[in-house]
């Protein structure tokens, strides 16, 4: 009896707190302005927005972790939590449309003392009509408690289906919802491609068509239902040598091709967004080197980056700031060796520093760089805030590049650049002693490695890809400005290499696509970005500290705990 009753406080617990929790969550994300700004995102039609898709995710999160709380409970047991659990969500935002009603919606002399609307600008009566679908205080709340629990069960069942079931229901939502939040972008496409008329069989009031939306999650779901992928990856597996070599160079060669072609496939807007994901992998793999192979916490890399543009437009600016005539092919090598100079120049008082003290340090000389760069004292020779204008564009046998879409193959060819020298630097000794520097410093130099020369190569090399990339900037943009290069480059380009996968090449490329394009494209919500941030942050250090495409090593490094722990349980089993 008394551990049955154990049982019961226990499923009772977690009904509660992950009701509330999730309850919290909507709550949170409602009070700031996030569901009401995000519902005029349409996904399918009008009849899922992206405002919905937040006010849903309390509850169906509840459901799957209260399910998922409960494994040696039977199935009927996990629904009926997940249905009490999804509807304790409903509770917050009931208290919610009742504070608006009372205290902004009518006029009953409270709203004068509390001044409500001061305090959360964001309660109006447009949220109130969101929240209670339009029908009501009474209707609404209760439809409200009814959609919570539905929503709940639905997290639930997700957990109980088979892995294989639901991992190809999951596949065909996240294709679903992903083209309809990126709809208007990929009409772009389609129309470069197919044509106005096919636009309209698909897409619809910029949102996916509900038959399209339909077709997208059938073949998805099915694709991920029967594995395609490793159904395609296992047949490559039987072929030949010689098979498997023609295959891969028919890829590599349709890659390529689509590399070229896909600046006038998309258009001259998202060309922009591939120019920017192009400088921030440049950046990210010049701050990989400095932070994922030598373990050098840099936050002051944005410095780099500036010396690199301003070096670009003082030696091929136009105007009375230019100084050396020179052409962008010409002042393109300085700028790296810029970049290489002041490398050196900042490794060396920062030779003893480790971890945070590094880190402090290397913030403050890019904040120096900043502030240098916006006074008047250099103003002379960089303009100060008026900055450096008239820097031409770039010219390639006599073709000027000076749309986005031309611009594309230059940042395509140093973003290929940087990734040949990172992996050749990964692979050679001293990418070796950068990474045993990473691992331990003393061991590192009782093995014999000169941490000395290799920081100051590591700050060097580092710094040259990014001033690379700013000299890239400063000739797409034309005119540079000191408010260009804030700390927030810096934050950037660190934080899409944590979400990529620290040490990893192909993570950094991940990392700036999501962080660097997605934005990008979602630039109506550029409000909300740096809360983006931080939740996708929180989020992957809780449940993929590693980044989404880890390096080997430092994968092992975060999961050698769970690996022992897997052993010794197997250990335990066999005895």
């Amino acid at each position: 009896m008394k551990g049955t009753e154990e049982k019961h406080q226990t499923l009772r617990r977690n009904i509660l707190r992950n009701g509330f929790l999730g309850g919290a969550i909507v709550l949170y994300l409602t009070a700031i302005g996030v569901v009401e700004a995000f519902s005029s995102r349409n996904l399918l039609s009008t009849w899922i927005s992206l405002g919905q898709v937040f006010l849903v995710v309390g509850s169906i999160a509840a459901g799957f972790l209260v399910a998922r709380s409960l494994k040696e409970q039977p199935n009927p047991t996990k629904v009926w939590a997940a249905l009490v659990s999804g509807a304790i969500t409903s509770i917050p935002l009931i208290l919610l449309s009742l504070i608006i009603e009372f205290f902004v919606v009518r006029p009953t002399g409270f709203e004068d003392i509390f001044k409500l609307r001061d305090m959360f600008v964001n309660f109006s009566p447009t949220l109130l009509e969101i929240i209670t679908f339009g029908q009501g205080l009474v209707v609404g709340n209760l439809l409200r408690v009814i959609a919570s629990a539905l929503l709940g069960a639905l997290g639930a069942i997700y957990i109980i289906l088979p892995s294989r079931w639901s991992r190809a229901i999951l596949s065909g939502v996240g294709w679903t919802l992903g083209l309809g939040l990126f709809s208007e972008n990929v009409s772009q496409v389609v129309t470069q491609v197919l044509g106005h008329r096919t636009v309209r069989y698909i897409f619809q009031n910029k949102s996916l068509n509900p038959m399209a939306g339909l077709f997208v999650f059938a073949v998805a779901f099915l694709s991920s239902y029967f594995n395609t992928q490793s159904s395609l990856s296992s047949q490559f597996q039987y072929l030949s040598p010689r098979a498997r070599q023609q295959v891969r160079l028919v890829l590599n060669l349709l890659v390529i091709l689509l590399l070229l072609a896909l600046p006038w496939i998309v258009g001259l807007f998202l060309s922009q967004a591939l120019f920017i994901i192009g400088l921030y992998v440049m950046m990210g793999l010049g701050l990989n080197i400095v932070v994922g192979y030598a373990g050098l916490l840099d936050l002051g890399y944005v410095a780099f980056f500036a010396f690199g543009a301003y070096t670009m437009g003082i030696l091929t600016s136009t105007g009375p700031l230019g100084r050396g005539g020179l052409t962008f092919w010409e002042a393109l090598p300085i700028s790296a060796f810029a970049g290489i100079v002041w490398g050196l120049l900042l490794g060396f008082p920062v030779l003893r520093m480790r971890g945070d003290y590094l880190a402090i340090v290397t913030l403050g000389f890019g904040e120096i760089i900043r502030i240098l760069a916006t006074s008047n004292w250099l103003a002379p020779i960089e303009g100060g805030p008026q900055g450096v204008l008239h820097i031409p564009n770039p010219v390639f046998f006599g073709i000027q590049l000076d749309t986005p879409q031309k611009m594309y193959y230059l940042v395509v060819g140093g973003s290929l650049l940087a990734i040949f020298v990172s992996i050749r630097l990964r692979d050679s000794r001293l990418g070796r002693q950068w990474m045993a520097m990473r691992e331990d410093e003393d061991v590192a130099e009782a093995m014999g490695i000169n941490l000395v020369q290799t920081k100051l190569l590591a700050f060097a090399l580092g710094g040259a890809f990014s001033a690379m990339a700013g000299a890239i900037f400063a000739a797409r943009l034309g005119n540079i400005f000191p408010h260009s290069f804030n700390l927030l480059i810096s934050i950037n380009a660190l934080c899409l290499i944590i979400v990529g996968g620290i040490g990893s090449i192909p993570g950094v490329i991940v990392g700036a696509a999501i962080l660097a394009g997605l934005p990008e494209l979602l630039r109506e919500f550029s409000e909300y970005r740096l809360l983006m941030y931080g939740v996708l942050l929180i989020v992957m250090m809780l449940y993929r500290p590693e980044g989404f495409l880890p390096e080997a090593t430092r994968k092992r490094e975060l999961h050698a705990g769970e690996e022992l722990q897997e052993l010794s349980l197997v250990g335990e089993t066999e005895s």
